[in-house]
């Protein structure tokens, strides 16, 4: 009886021991991140109307205290940060002037180029602090010239202009839509076709609703006022210190003429305008009538080609300045690993009041630094480190993350684990997410975990995979937000997450209406959104900082490799190119991918807490594996005519930055080839083909660590 007693007590004991010493699983942590006891929808809508109570364009003194605000949310969330600072090149407008010049009788027409205040607008009292509308870094210059419409200014544009209608853009001012590709492309295209300057206005069918009688503050559609502002720069970074960070005022600088020689700013001038200055001096061209697809909403007037009869005088003087920006950076430090990083970014400059574009994402950016501050409060620490960061002249070109990056760029390349970016992140209904797919099952897995904001009685992996978008993932080929330079210049995983990604859901973009007040009645009035983005942007960060094995998945991105590659197949006329080196090189890919989950399965299946330093090293070798075998994409030689661009897979098009391509390097090629239709050009076009099917094979090589 005594000895039952004894061993009752001793296992009682014990017991109780283990309880005390045993900590609280990760799952338990992470449950408790997506709960509704931490998210906190008032809270981020607080954040965000004080992030967006003034415009702050970088550079200026309402975005450097909104740097401020964001330090003292992180501090007070527990979390140490601090501001790294840079000295970049920015531009400013000095003075813009806009005249439309028609056959007599009729008088020339002088724009205002002004946005318009509304009736009740509880910003009006600042709105003169947005920067005049213009294009960042466009050249100074007064040019003048007949109208040319010419649609998007695609390249594609020019074509149908030249070959179906016979009209010659040389000599011209163009008149542009915003939409397609981006506006930096728009110009330079332009510039190749002989034009001497371009306007770029913002069209009722892509962005007024195709002519609805309402816009904002009444609907969510654009003013017939409003206008699109953007930077024009062809590069990303500083465009004095392309590749080095420009990280102190005595640094390394390009001259303004060796800045145009890279062939990165323009070098004709050009301004946007509105809708409705645009519709004014597009009735006043003659010449053939615009196909079906180059028309404007039902309601427009026929729009015609030109050149003319109508002449616009256009003038632009902008002013430049080395400026003081202010990256934020916040750190969590990781218990066991410390020099591994998982990074969470969004920028926070915006042209004007930036409620979408960018501020949205800055509010979850604050939102997910609280949570993380109260589980903090609750036990919980990182296996690894966590960075939050808010970057600063995004807008101008990336400018802020970009500086840092490659600042960084060696510590970045052998320690950090993924990078995932917010934006946008709330523009209206719709989960929307581009990656690279190795992180497609654990995003998918994050979706299933959080409520849809729009509908309780679903998550939203159920409303996102029964929306019928195919396919559910895009991919990050475009330089269009701050994952560029950690994916596409080092070669770190990355992915994008928004609510509401078309243009159709936010046609407010840079213009001075994306205030609180357009977030509030159209883009997420519960604030749900902003709370459920928080909640999957959070989670996925949780999951790559706690699991012991890293979560990624090399069989979705054999799986996406072949995908492509049956794209590829269509698009290539010349059947003497060989591509089955890239097909055995996704064939590799595929079986190292195997392997890896299966090394993966025996470490766990042997683990033991006899054995576990033993396992522990197995541990990080295979997840440094995982980690590493991105970075295998890349070609130190870049993509050819833009080199900064390392990725062989994903990466923008040379004629639209925008644009998400597979094999971007292969596509130019092809592009060149079908124009030129010479030997060589499709000799260069299997050159791209054996150049990427190396970097596959590198990629291989890595995940199943051997050498040859």
């Amino acid at each position: 009886m005594k000895t039952s007693t004894t061993t009752t007590l001793l296992a009682i004991a014990t017991s109780y021991l283990f309880l005390l010493i045993t900590p609280t699983p990760k799952s338990t942590f992470h449950s408790l991140f997506i709960s509704d006891s931490l998210s906190d929808n008032v809270s981020i809508s607080n954040h965000l109307k004080t992030l967006t109570r003034r415009p702050h364009f970088a550079g200026s003194e309402a975005n450097a205290e909104a740097a401020s605000y964001v330090v003292s949310v992180f501090t007070s969330s527990n979390i140490p940060s601090h501001i790294a600072s840079y000295e970049v090149l920015l531009t400013y407008p000095l003075s813009r002037s806009l005249v439309l010049t028609n056959p007599p009788p009729q008088p020339p027409t002088t724009f205002t180029l002004q946005q318009e205040t509304y009736e009740g607008d509880p910003y009006a009292d600042v709105a003169d602090e947005a920067v005049p509308t213009f294009h960042a870094y466009a050249k100074s210059g007064t040019v003048a010239g007949p109208v040319c419409y010419v649609n998007y200014g695609r390249v594609e544009d020019y074509l149908t202009l030249k070959e179906k209608n016979g009209v010659n853009v040389s000599g011209t001012v163009v008149l542009a839509r915003y939409g397609k590709i981006y506006r930096g492309d728009i110009v330079k295209n332009a510039y190749e076709e002989g034009a001497v300057g371009v306007v770029i206005y913002s069209d009722r069918k892509d962005y007024g609703g195709s002519g609805e009688e309402k816009w904002f503050p009444d609907a969510k559609w654009m003013p017939p006022s409003g206008v699109q502002v953007g930077t024009v720069y062809g590069g990303l970074g500083d465009p004095t210190t392309p590749g080095w960070a420009s990280s102190d005022g005595d640094c390394e600088r390009l001259s303004k003429e060796e800045v145009e020689k890279r062939g990165e700013v323009p070098l004709i001038p050009s301004l946007p305008v509105s809708a409705a200055d645009g519709e004014k001096i597009m009735m006043s061209l003659g010449g053939p009538v615009a196909e079906d697809d180059w028309q404007g909403s039902k309601d427009a007037p026929d729009y015609r080609l030109g050149p003319g009869p109508g002449i616009l005088n256009l003038s632009y003087m902008g002013q430049d300045v080395i400026a003081t920006i202010q990256n934020v950076i916040g750190a969590i430090e990781g218990a066991e690993e410390p020099d591994r990083f998982v990074i969470l970014g969004n920028h926070r400059d915006a042209w004007t009041f930036g409620a979408v574009d960018p501020n949205s994402g800055t509010a979850a950016l604050l939102e997910v630094a609280q949570r993380l501050g109260k589980l903090q409060k609750k036990g919980w620490r990182p296996r690894r480190t966590i960075l939050l960061c808010n970057w600063d002249a995004e807008e101008y070109g990336l400018i802020g993350s970009t500086e840092w990056v490659e600042e960084n760029r060696e510590i970045l390349a052998s320690k950090a684990v993924a990078y995932l970016n917010a934006d946008c992140i709330v523009g209206g209904p719709g989960f929307n997410v581009r990656a690279t797919p190795q992180l497609d099952e654990l995003i998918k897995k994050a979706t299933q975990e959080v409520k849809d904001p729009d509908n309780s009685s679903q998550s939203i992996y159920e409303s996102w995979t029964s929306s019928g978008s195919s396919p559910l993932f895009g991919r990050l080929g475009g330089g269009g937000s701050d994952y560029a330079s950690f994916l596409q210049h080092v070669g770190i995983p990355a992915a994008d997450i928004a609510f509401g990604g078309d243009i159709a859901g936010y046609p407010l973009y840079h213009s001075l209406y994306d205030d609180f007040v357009w977030m509030e009645k159209f883009g997420d009035p519960m604030f749900q959104r902003h709370v459920a983005a928080a909640s999957v942007w959070g989670l996925v960060a949780l999951w790559l900082a706690d699991e012991e094995f890293l979560p990624f998945d090399y069989l979705s991105y054999a799986k996406e490799l072949q995908l492509s590659m049956e794209i590829l197949e269509d698009e290539i006329s010349n059947k003497d190119i060989n591509l089955s080196p890239m097909f055995k090189s996704i064939k590799e890919l595929e079986k190292a991918a195997i392997k890896i989950n299966e090394q993966r399965k025996e470490i766990e299946v042997s683990k033991s807490w006899i054995t576990r330093k033993k396992d522990h090293l197995k541990v990080r070798e295979l997840n440094d594996r995982l980690m590493m075998a991105e970075r295998a994409f890349t070609d130190r030689d870049g993509l050819f005519g833009i080199s900064w661009y390392k990725h062989l897979i994903y990466g923008p098009s040379k004629h639209n930055d925008y644009g998400s391509q597979s094999f971007p390097g292969i596509d130019d090629a092809v592009k060149m080839a079908k124009n030129t239709h010479t030997a060589e050009s499709w000799h260069l076009v299997q050159h791209e083909v054996w150049r990427v099917s190396r970097v596959i094979k590198h990629a291989s090589l890595v995940l199943v660590g051997q050498l040859t």
